[in-house]
């Protein structure tokens, strides 16, 4: 493992999608919390896929930006 990625995060456990996520799957992301080296985050739909793990403040700051809506789709 590098220090930014995990190549098979189903070795983890505990991950979880936003609230935001429908029942029927999509385009979602998962987070897993209490990671020490960070935020991992995978594609939900690539459950033995690799994750990347963000800085726990870098990961923070961007969830609050979109919160305030400043990345436009």
């Amino acid at each position: 493992m590098s220090d930014h990625t995990i190549p098979d995060s189903s070795a983890l456990h505990g991950w979880r999608k936003s609230s935001h996520s429908g029942p029927e799957g999509g385009s979602c992301v998962e987070i897993l919390d209490g990671h020490p080296s960070g935020v991992p985050v995978r594609d939900s739909k690539a459950s033995h896929g690799p994750a990347l793990i963000f800085p726990t403040v870098g990961w923070s700051l961007f969830v609050t930006a979109v919160k305030r809506g400043e990345f436009p789709a």
